[in-house]
């Protein structure tokens, strides 16, 4: 990541790809969190919609017409670099969300962004990969951002319960809804430089293999483990109570999306992966053992929903 442009955010990493490819019309999945939606709208962009398949690839062959680009969100790391290369090659246009996929090498003409926090103890930050393709905007105009009013809930969790600063996670996401394009913010920058990349990926691939094991034979769900993987993405038919049932339990798994649940007819394939999908947490905060705990709870509260 040393060539990117270090910026705020993913959503606005977005904005500044668009502004610097001129593009005039963005393809978006029905299965994208509204941040983006709302963002790009905001932005005057006009968005059109696409469907994906059950191995979460686009559901759309005509090419695309000039000015028009293509949104394409890497779901769990799922995309590796071959069929990234497919993607371009079928739609010339692609612009890739890699915010599931930290450790993944962007591919030549195919602009990459990447969101930092969703990876790591941060509040904001994103870098943002041309691809080979010129731009004529100077990130070093940009203002840039600044962090220290939303390190509250991330400083909190070392000294107290993630339910104790939940509230203040959730009113840090929605003071992001109004950020435009800045630079990355010298508080993010540093903290990146302190941390162990190699480490954090054999942790993650460590406890991703173990709830593999442990979970494999009953995932329905046809996934390949990333590098580096952000969560472990495992299938159940009751993945709303399923996951409710967890945090009563006080394992927390987050819907991804939820907003497709109030958008999207219950019958779709983008309202049942949103629903019962449950992104398992594998990131390097946690060892095997963890992941054998959180399996314990899933098949704990299994047996009481049956």
């Amino acid at each position: 990541h040393m060539n990117m442009v270090k910026l705020n955010l993913g959503r606005t990493a977005l904005l500044y790809m668009l502004k610097a490819v001129d593009a005039l019309v963005l393809w978006v999945p029905y299965f994208l969190c509204d941040s983006v939606i709302k963002t790009c709208e905001r932005a005057g962009y006009q968005l059109k919609y696409y469907h994906i398949d059950k191995n979460f690839e686009p559901v759309m062959e005509e090419p695309l017409p000039y000015g028009e680009f293509m949104y394409i969100v890497n779901y769990y790391g799922q995309f590796d670099e071959e069929k990234v290369v497919q993607l371009r090659k079928k739609y010339t246009r692609i612009i890739l969300d890699n915010t599931h996929a930290f450790f993944q090498k962007p591919q030549f003409l195919v602009p990459t962004l990447y969101s930092l926090r969703k990876y790591f103890g941060l509040s904001d930050g994103a870098y943002l990969c041309l691809g080979g393709i010129s731009a004529w905007l100077d990130p070093q105009m940009l203002e840039k951002d600044s962090s220290c009013g939303r390190m509250k809930h991330i400083l909190g969790r070392y000294e107290e319960t993630a339910t104790a600063y939940y509230q203040d996670m959730l009113d840090n996401a929605y003071s992001l809804d109004d950020e435009f394009v800045k630079q990355m913010s010298d508080i993010t920058e540093n903290l990146l430089h302190g941390i162990n990349y190699d480490r954090v990926k054999e942790k993650r691939e460590e406890n991703y293999k173990k709830l593999e094991e442990l979970l494999g034979a009953d995932n329905t769900l046809d996934v390949n483990m990333s590098e580096g993987p952000f969560a472990y993405p495992f299938y159940h038919k009751n993945g709303l109570e399923l996951r409710k049932n967890m945090a009563e339990k006080k394992v927390y798994v987050p819907t991804y999306w939820k907003n497709v649940l109030d958008q999207m007819p219950e019958g779709s394939l983008e309202y049942d992966y949103a629903a019962n999908i449950l992104p398992l947490p594998c990131d390097h905060r946690y060892s095997p053992e963890d992941m054998e705990i959180v399996v314990q709870v899933l098949r704990e509260c299994e047996k009481e929903m049956k």
